[in-house]
């Protein structure tokens, strides 16, 4: 009995430890040189890709009993609060490395998508789990992470703009269908941050609150980045803020790209009454490749995260109608550096009825 406890803590609990080899990539690439300082890029588009085609795809759900036990165990959520100190730890780091050391463009180039893998996937990524939570403290963990991604509206947009209007014209970050990447990275960035304003001031509004109220996030984001950048030039100078803010943008666009991997083509229609219809499984693309499930918290079972939002990633299932990617994450975020490949491979599994509602101009 205690070898079979032991087993599945390892298997079923413990399995999202592997979310930290995406950290180690990252120390490695920082320790190294030359074409090693992209250790982390390789790992992260190269290796696991390939590991996601030798381990398959997983379509299985937890039965209720699983679910209700794993909804409260506490090892989940302390997984997730380890990424703090970790990629700060990690972040301050890289800023001494490259302050302290002489590289060449290329090498500077490797550290800085390192880095902005790190942000993308043990930052944004987390954030964005701990964002959707109640407690003030996880929320408040939510922002620390969003910080150093210069991305702090987006724990606004997110959860009062994205989670409303999603597959939507009205969503900034749902992208249109035959909208490339790059268009989507320009059109998603500045709509959502205009989004996040906007959101900010109607509850401003209706708390009857001044713009200078210390309620006021967007202004609170407004002097809290700054203060962060304005400390990284005076512990690293010059060059660590350029590395800082270089990898904050590499982080920021990585989770457009996830965005528009997740969202593409897809459309809520209207009801009779004109409004549109409920979120449902089939408003977002899934994915169900074990590694890429697992090194990003589930973030890859989308479709019942937008379903039920407010579900812990460990429970998340997988929904028949839902449809799938047929690669994982990082597989489709470099089809989709491709245009015309990702629209050979992804036009024809968009339904019907959403293209011509949501084709890009």
């Amino acid at each position: 009995m205690f070898t079979q406890n032991l087993n599945d803590l390892i298997l079923k609990d413990l399995k999202y430890l592997f979310a930290y080899t995406i950290p180690l990539s990252v120390y490695l690439s920082f320790t190294a040189e030359g074409i090693w300082t992209y250790t982390s890029v390789f790992y992260a588009f190269l290796i696991i890709p390939i590991l996601d085609v030798i381990t398959g795809e997983t379509t299985d759900n937890l039965d209720d009993d699983d679910a209700s036990y794993k909804k409260t165990k506490w090892i989940f959520d302390a997984m997730l609060y380890l990424n703090v100190p970790i990629v700060f730890g990690l972040l301050a780091f890289g800023l001494g490395v490259v302050q302290k050391g002489t590289f060449e463009t290329y090498e500077l180039i490797g550290l800085a998508l390192s880095g902005g893998i790190l942000l993308a996937t043990n930052g944004i990524n987390v954030a964005h789990e701990l964002g959707h939570r109640k407690p003030l403290v996880e929320r408040l963990m939510s922002k620390l992470l969003y910080m150093p991604c210069l991305y702090m509206h987006f724990f606004i947009e997110h959860n009062y703009g994205h989670h409303l209007r999603v597959a939507t014209p009205e969503d900034g970050a749902t992208a249109r269908y035959n909208q490339t990447v790059y268009g989507f990275w320009f059109t998603s960035v500045t709509r959502q941050y205009v989004s996040a304003w906007r959101i900010q001031m109607d509850l401003l509004k209706r708390q009857n609150l001044s713009f200078f109220s210390v309620k006021n996030d967007m202004l609170w984001y407004h002097l809290i980045q700054p203060a962060y950048l304005f400390g990284v030039f005076l512990l690293f100078g010059m060059t660590g803020l350029l590395f800082a803010i270089t990898v904050g943008v590499i982080a920021f666009l990585f989770l457009e790209c996830i965005n528009y991997i997740e969202h593409y083509g897809l459309l809520r229609l209207k009801t009779a009454s004109g409004r549109y219809e409920i979120v449902r499984p089939h408003h977002s693309w899934n994915s169900n490749f074990n590694i890429g499930r697992i090194t990003l918290y589930e973030l890859t079972r989308h479709s019942d995260h937008h379903y039920k939002s407010t579900k812990k990633y460990q429970v998340l299932d997988s929904h028949e109608e839902s449809p799938t990617l047929p690669l994982g994450y990082p597989a489709s975020i470099l089809l989709s550096f491709v245009p015309p490949l990702w629209f050979m491979v992804m036009n024809p599994r968009v339904p019907e009825g959403m293209k011509a509602s949501l084709s890009h101009d």
